[in-house]
């Protein structure tokens, strides 16, 4: 049996059943999917899931896990990267979604709560020859002041709403992502800023993942 065979297959699936039917048809982004090899950044307890329809645990908490696929390739897509960009994302996990984002833009900027998530994607990404994309470990939830202001921001995890402080991070003509709302149904959102620094909203899907650690709460009512 020739396991890289299976491997390309198994690829070449996930790109054309998974991903292609999920509007993702910029051709740049599916080849991609192609070059970088996702499956080096699963664990490998998880690896013969590498390309499957769903999210990989990463560690014990509910919220350290991959994305789907599909959802790092619509996302990817949505945000209309341009090597000129420089971007910060909100949770590093495995590193995958950091290298998508370091091959399309010019510079990213990781931050991971997690000491030991960091050190594997750290590891993952350096294992993969990426060298525009540095991890530092913190606590994002409400921003990163030390490289701002940003292109693009994106969160790995859901929030119940998106912190002013991170809007005031973004330069005029930037873009944030971030899925929000409460369980059982979020939506995956691009806020973009004009010139102006007036924001406008689009919803890309609806889906559920957990919580950014240290999540902004709005009020909530109480009886």
């Amino acid at each position: 049996m020739n396991t890289s065979l299976n491997i390309e297959q198994a690829r070449f699936n996930m790109v054309e059943q998974q991903i292609r039917p999920w509007e993702v048809l910029d051709q740049e982004i599916l080849d991609l999917l192609y070059l970088l090899r996702r499956e080096k950044f699963v664990p490998e307890a998880h690896r013969a899931l590498a390309f499957s329809d769903l999210e990989i645990p990463l560690g014990s908490e509910p919220g350290e896990r991959m994305w789907a696929p599909r959802v790092e390739a619509r996302v990817l897509q949505s945000l209309g990267l341009k090597k000129s960009d420089r971007v910060l994302e909100v949770g590093t996990g495995s590193g995958y979604f950091t290298a998508l984002l370091a091959h399309c833009a010019g510079r990213v900027f990781s931050v991971e709560i997690n000491p030991e998530i960091a050190k594997t994607g750290q590891a993952n990404l350096a294992a993969e020859s990426i060298d525009n994309a540095i991890v530092e470990i913190g606590d994002a939830a409400l921003g990163w002041t030390r490289h701002a202001p940003y292109d693009v921001i994106v969160l790995t995890a859901s929030t119940p709403v998106v912190p002013d402080s991170l809007l005031e991070q973004l330069k005029p003509g930037g873009r944030i992502f971030a899925i929000v709302g409460d369980e059982p149904v979020m939506a995956a959102r691009v806020i973009s800023r004009d010139a102006s620094g007036c924001c406008v909203q689009k919803d890309l899907f609806e889906t559920c993942i957990a919580p950014l650690t240290n999540a902004l709460q709005p009020a909530r009512f109480k009886f």
